[in-house]
């Protein structure tokens, strides 16, 4: 038996006597990792070409470390369904040994129903209607849909074997057994042999993507296409085929694929900066970037189709294991009409259908500029038109024209149009768009270089690369800084913040330092774009500061040394107040003793992993405006009625039904039951040593999305903890 490292939360267990190999942990982008270490390879038997790779799954106990998916096995089901062959009809690797999964209860449940969702979306006409398409139309998508699922939806049980871990050990295959020793650590024996497997983050861990972006400093324009990913799901070099459209200014994703944080933080932008998404479907490689776009202080508006987003929803609702009417905590689902331009904020967006296993439409986008409309078209996924013919019932003449609507569709021209060439069965060909007549056509959805008959279609494109349809005028790009600057000291005279505003802006490069630690700063930075890290080697803080987040200005108006390092993350643009100016300015306002609470609470949040990850300057503003101190003594209870609270000195107990389930420390959080609902566990705290803490209103907490999502995380792992006190 042989353990090895995959990556940071990713672990490989080889049994070869058992013919098990085992994957531990399947975080976004597990199958590339396994590509690019040597853990997947090509072979060759009987005449057929194919892979391998692992025929086990291990999930993790908790379905959210440190804000991102921690169990994504449709990919590695998938690999081993149809890239391994094991679930193709004759296939030599396809013995009737089907692939396993193994892990608690609820992750068993959650990865079941999201797995179905994944390989089908909506799984009914009923379903179907119930989005609001007519009887005909729902039908044929259903036949359809069908067609692609070889004539038949399977449950994920006569496809996979699942194995319920949780207090005894069981026996996954002839004298392998796997037990739970405690929360997300596993034993696996065999014939005296035995490995453990812990699949727990640190709170400094994160899930890494496969491949490495880059800076890049991208210019808004007035309408701009900015290619951010053009691999499919199997491409170790490259993200998933995805965009971002800027419009005016504005910011929308169309998909999104894992690693999208690491997309943003490679061209510099914060969540916070994303003005919405526009979803084609709900496959992994378009749709396991969503909980990183809920790491925003505010709801992303969601664009969609309305049968692609109830797919999405109760894909979303399986994986995490919560109601669906949970999705608007989350996002504002703005449904758009199928066929037809639906204007946003001056921006046009048009979905029409494109055949798929799942709920899929195709988008076109356009703005109107003097001479006409400027197009883009997003075709992610297409099938191929032999394929489509193949799809259409003769027979039928709704199905016939419902066949011709897609070919014209997909041959409508437009100034850039973006095309899936990835082939198979459930993908496009370039071949079908050689007579296009698009301005420029985009070859992506693919792993493989271009042939020289696809160089002849289209092009190919690098990550960062952008098409400019409607170029901007060059305007004061300064604009926005007098109300990044209101929002940190409201009440002030119009005539002093545009005195601030009129400070130098300036550029920097990735890895610049702004102000280092035990260093008293003479400048008082306003970030206005691009993203800032605060790092505390001794308390291992590495938090992301984001646009109207203020640096140095506790330090320069007290002339305190900084606790903290800052340092740019990505290309960033600061305003830069002088230290006598900005002391100057606080004391003609009389802010002194005002600003001084104000800032110490600040202070604290900016280092809590709660509140102190890339909350906007003027979220982060608005809570510590509602935040109030306490004290207490050891013994003392503390009951958070509505409120959250804030470990600023001590430590707090914590009980589960009067039984001892550990303690919470400075920076920690206690009392997300009030916030996100949930009262079938008894949480009881008590101050452990002498206290001083913090409370924030629920009421104000429950409008940030990132603070829900870590919330919950929390809430889980407590829970976990209390099952296993009972247990």
């Amino acid at each position: 038996m042989k353990k090895s490292t995959i990556t940071t939360g990713v672990h490989w267990v080889d049994i070869p006597d058992a013919d098990l190999r085992i994957l531990c942990g399947t975080p976004a982008d597990t199958v590339k990792h396994l590509m690019r270490r040597g853990y997947i390879t090509e072979v060759e038997r009987n005449g057929a070409r194919f892979e391998t790779g692992p025929n086990t799954i291990l999930l993790s106990d908790v379905g959210i470390q440190n804000g991102e998916f921690a169990n994504l096995a449709e990919f590695p089901v998938l690999q081993m369904f149809y890239r391994q062959g094991m679930i193709i009809p004759g296939h030599p690797n396809n013995t009737g040994v089907k692939p396993r999964i193994i892990g608690t209860q609820e992750q068993i449940d959650a990865q079941r129903e999201y797995i179905f969702r994944g390989n089908y979306g909506l799984t009914s006409i009923e379903e179907l209607r119930a989005t609001g398409l007519d009887e005909q139309t729902a039908t044929e998508y259903m036949r359809i849909k069908t067609a692609f699922a070889f004539g038949r939806i399977k449950p994920p049980e006569e496809m996979i074997d699942f194995f319920v871990v949780e207090n005894q050990p069981v026996e996954i295959a002839p004298g392998v057994n796997v037990e739970r020793v405690a929360l997300n650590t596993y034993r696996f024996s065999h014939n005296g042999d035995y490995q453990e497997i812990c699949l727990s983050l640190d709170r400094s861990e994160w899930y890494e993507p496969p491949y490495m972006l880059g800076q890049h400093k991208i210019k808004r324009e007035y309408f701009s296409v900015v290619h951010t990913g053009e691999g499919d799901g199997w491409d170790i070099n490259r993200p998933c085929m995805a965009s971002i459209l800027v419009f005016q200014g504005r910011i929308y994703l169309i998909d999104a694929g894992p690693s999208v944080m690491h997309t943003l933080n490679s061209l510099g932008m914060s969540v916070n900066e994303i003005d919405g998404i526009f979803h084609t479907h709900a496959h992994d490689d378009h749709f396991a970037g969503l909980t990183s776009l809920v790491r925003a202080d505010h709801r992303l508006p969601y664009y969609a189709a309305p049968h692609v987003r109830a797919s999405v929803m109760k894909k979303l609702s399986a994986l995490m294991s919560f109601p669906e009417d949970e999705f608007d905590r989350f996002f504002i689902p703005q449904d758009l009409k199928m066929d037809s331009w639906n204007m946003i904020d001056g921006l046009e967006v048009k979905p029409v259908f494109s055949p798929h296993p799942v709920e899929t439409t195709v988008m076109f986008f356009r703005a109107l500029w003097h001479d006409g409309y400027r197009t883009y078209a997003h075709f992610a996924d297409i099938c191929s038109l032999d394929q489509l013919k193949q799809l259409t019932d003769k027979t039928n003449p709704f199905s016939v024209q419902l066949a011709e609507t897609v070919r014209r569709n997909y041959s409508t021209a437009a100034d850039v149009k973006k095309l899936d060439i990835g082939g198979g069965m459930i993908h496009g060909l370039a071949e079908d768009f050689r007579d296009d007549n698009s301005d420029r056509i985009v070859l992506s959805h693919t792993a493989k270089p271009l042939t020289v008959g696809q160089k002849e279609i289209g092009a190919d494109t690098s990550f960062g690369m952008t098409d400019v349809l409607i170029h901007a005028n060059d305007v004061d790009t300064e604009y926005h800084t007098p109300d990044l600057l209101r929002h940190n000291y409201p009440g002030v005279p119009e005539y002093d913040i545009n005195m601030l505003s009129n400070c130098p802006a300036t550029t920097y490069s990735v890895g610049t330092i702004l102000v280092k630690r035990r260093t008293v700063p003479e400048t008082v930075y306003l970030v206005m774009n691009g993203l800032v890290e605060a790092l505390d080697a001794e308390t291992r803080l590495q938090n992301v500061l984001t646009a109207g987040s203020m640096i140095g200005e506790r330090n320069c108006l007290f002339n305190q040394a900084s606790s903290r390092t800052y340092r740019a993350e990505s290309f960033i643009r600061v305003l830069e107040i002088p230290g006598e100016m900005y002391r100057s300015f606080i004391r003609r306002n009389g802010l002194q003793e005002p600003i001084r609470a104000h800032l110490e609470r600040k202070h604290f949040l900016e280092g809590t992993y709660l509140l102190g990850d890339r909350i906007a300057g003027v979220t982060l503003n608005a809570i510590a405006q509602e935040m109030a101190e306490h004290h207490a003594v050891k013994g003392d209870r503390i009951a958070p009625e509505h409120s959250l609270v804030l470990i600023a000195e001590g430590r707090i107990a914590m009980y589960c039904a009067d039984k001892y389930m550990g303690a919470a420390g400075v920076s920690e959080a206690v009392g997300e039951p009030s916030i996100l609902g949930e009262t079938s566990f008894d949480l009881r705290y008590v101050a452990k040593t002498d206290l001083r803490y913090y409370t924030v209103p629920c009421d104000v907490l429950q409008k940030i999305p990132i603070v829900s999502w870590k919330l919950l995380e929390q809430l889980n792992r407590r829970i976990q903890s209390c099952k296993a006190i009972f247990q």
